[in-house]
């Protein structure tokens, strides 16, 4: 009996000793975020990109383009950017998607970024397809941007075996690979996109989410990555468990390091800091900079830079995402008139700042001389 009782107890210590290395400990994640610099950048799309599937294609990849701009982004003294994968680049052609990946990551390396790459998302059109894409819809924000996976693949639990290869597939490629940062597994996913395409979105679009993301965490776990896990919580209250949404509570929950989103001017973005602290793990903004919202880079940076918080903006260069716009041009499109300010953008497509004023505060924050 003795023998069989050691085998049991062994693999149930191995069993047990495997489900505490899912997630890493507070203790790995605050080890690991010691090695890193105070991270600062942005989420990044080569300005002559309209989403994703425009970026990576291999008809539309413009690694000259990415070059000029990601050597702006050095010049800022920026270290990481947040980039969106797609599955459909995946199930199109997983070789040539990969080869581009590398590129790109080797592009990353030659301006000192490491990239925090995002594998799904759950903002904006919910019917992507491969091809061609369309053109800007005039004076509308982020008008071609596209979710992953989309409504069809979302509701079709036959497609899931398809996102599972592809999650599978691009972590495992680069598991050990020191030029990125961080997977980023899911943006917003429970964002049904009210203002925009509200209506064509699942009625159960949540309820399919919320059963399907602990699967993606461990479908990316099982690829054994070398880099953290993350899932940015987005709206709501997290001051405290009884607050927060079941979606908030299975993104920190599985989670390594902790990201979050935030829109609002400088003492909310601190708030929602320290609301996120009690985790004792590190906190990455992964969005934030919406100057008509009152999101500006002099009111979260050195908030950020004070509790050594990532600092990622949305938007780098203005271009067919159009997310200079405002939200409201879902409603009212700014195709007669400009905004008054920029929403979103740090430089034109020529290299000029929109406003040198938040470059050079970009650059004494990050300690960048030119």
């Amino acid at each position: 009996m003795r023998k069989p009782f050691t085998f049991i107890f062994l693999f149930l210590l191995g069993v047990s000793g495997a489900l505490a290395q899912a997630r890493w400990t507070e203790q790995q994640a605050n080890d690991w975020y010691k090695k890193q610099p105070w991270l600062v950048g942005a989420n990044y799309i080569p300005a002559n990109a309209i989403n994703e599937l425009e970026m990576w294609q291999a008809e539309s990849f413009d690694p000259a383009q990415i070059d000029k701009e990601l050597g702006w982004a050095e010049s800022l003294g920026m270290n990481t950017m947040r980039v969106f994968l797609h599955d459909l680049l995946w199930q199109q052609d997983a070789k040539g998607f990969t080869k581009r990946l590398d590129q790109f990551l080797n592009l990353c390396k030659k301006h000192k970024i490491k990239p925090m790459l995002v594998l799904f998302d759950s903002c904006w059109d919910p019917f992507p397809n491969l091809g061609k894409q369309r053109d800007p819809k005039p004076g509308v924000h982020n008008s071609g941007w596209l979710q992953s996976p989309g409504a069809n693949a979302l509701q079709d639990a036959s497609q899931y075996p398809r996102l599972e290869a592809y999650v599978k597939g691009v972590v495992s490629k680069f598991a050990k690979d020191n030029r990125i940062l961080a997977w980023d597994v899911w943006n917003e996913p429970d964002n049904t996109n009210g203002s925009s395409y509200g209506k064509q979105e699942p009625k159960n679009k949540v309820d399919l989410v919320l059963a399907l993301l602990p699967k993606v965490f461990a479908w990316t776990r099982a690829a054994k990555p070398s880099q953290p896990l993350t899932c940015g919580v987005w709206k709501g209250n997290w001051s405290s468990d009884d607050k927060m949404s079941a979606m908030d509570k299975i993104q920190i929950a599985n989670s390594d390091v902790i990201s979050f989103h935030n829109y609002d001017d400088g003492a909310e973005f601190e708030k929602r800091i320290q609301w996120l602290r009690r985790y004792n793990r590190p906190i990455l903004c992964t969005e934030y900079m919406a100057r008509g919202n009152k999101s500006t880079f002099q009111g979260s940076m050195p908030v950020a830079k004070k509790y050594k918080v990532a600092a990622i903006n949305w938007g780098f260069v203005a271009g067919k995402t159009q997310t200079d716009l405002p939200w409201d041009s879902w409603q009212r499109p700014y195709t007669d008139r400009e905004p008054s300010i920029w929403f979103h953008e740090i430089f034109k497509q020529d290299g000029s700042a929109y406003k040198q004023e938040e470059v050079d505060l970009i650059r004494q924050l990050t300690g960048k001389t030119k």
